[in-house]
């Protein structure tokens, strides 16, 4: 497990949890979670649907959650953050990219183009000074071209469960008859447990321009401090991206924690709960520092 600061120690982060994963404060808990939780805002953009999102003003540096695919903002991790954030007085946002959640748009018609100009609107725009970029899933692969592409916006990176090109990854994988029924039909599809049909369908259109946005062939030019937190027992996505990963960014301070019994979500009390731990760390290295 990730070293806890002192700082942490402190605050009694192992109150964040106790009830269903957003409980903070005992003044948070006695004047009730409503009055705590941050109302849902939505941002125009020229042409481009409106995204749903919520903020919690705060100190720098800011804390920004990136969902996976086909999940939104109000999940218990990004509720965990924005509790932990808002009792150290650090701002936060969580939002919903083009096509999830309360965001306007059509899921199937996204892409990983279209969502990375989502993370990127939001950081430009909805974001002061630098921010921890927190990824899960395809949300960790978002955080890195994030990354590459808003250096001087990236604080630190915390990937859970990151899975950088991982739709062309697994597609690539699967046999070469497989891939010709596939191809014949113009669509992949994928089983998944997270999803209430059990698969996600993706366009062969989807992959082609997801192969434009890997980032595992080469160096991953990044340099900021790095945390990848995996789950052996990720059925979804599997670890060893996160290894492959930590071996392709250029910082020089990365660090890999994978759990014996973590799952893809990684969203038990104790997988937050390390999540929480892991950013509280960052930030007293990062403020410690200047």
């Amino acid at each position: 497990m990730a070293a806890v600061s002192l700082r942490s120690c402190r605050r009694g982060l192992s109150q964040i949890l106790r009830n269903g994963g957003v409980a903070a404060s005992p003044t948070a808990r006695l004047q009730g979670d409503r009055r705590h939780k941050s109302s849902v805002q939505f941002a125009s953009r020229p042409e481009l649907p409106k995204l749903a999102y919520r903020r919690v003003k705060g100190k720098s540096p800011g804390v920004v959650y990136l969902p996976g695919y086909g999940s939104h903002m109000n999940g218990q991790k990004a509720e965990a953050l924005e509790e932990f954030c808002r009792s150290l007085g650090h701002s936060c946002l969580r939002f919903d990219y083009t096509g999830h959640g309360a965001s306007e748009g059509v899921l199937a018609e996204g892409t990983i183009g279209t969502w990375k100009k989502d993370v990127l609107f939001v950081l430009d725009e909805l974001t002061e000074g630098p921010q921890i970029l927190v990824g899960s899933s395809m949300g960790g692969w978002l955080m890195l071209l994030a990354a590459i592409a808003r250096p001087e916006k990236t604080a630190a990176l915390v990937g859970i469960s990151t899975a950088a090109d991982h739709f062309v990854t697994a597609y690539n994988s699967l046999p070469l008859e497989t891939r010709k029924e596939f191809e014949a039909k113009g669509e992949w599809t994928l089983p998944s447990k997270h999803s209430e049909e059990g698969f996600y369908k993706f366009s062969l259109d989807f992959l082609h321009e997801a192969e434009n946005h890997c980032v595992l062939q080469s160096p991953i030019p990044i340099t900021c401090p790095v945390r990848l937190l995996h789950g052996l027992k990720d059925e979804d996505v599997p670890w060893h991206i996160s290894m492959q990963v930590a071996e392709r960014v250029l910082s020089p301070d990365v660090d890999i924690i994978l759990r014996r019994n973590g799952q893809h979500r990684m969203s038990e009390k104790d997988d937050i709960k390390l999540m929480v731990y892991t950013i509280d760390d960052l930030i007293d290295k990062l403020t410690t520092s200047v």
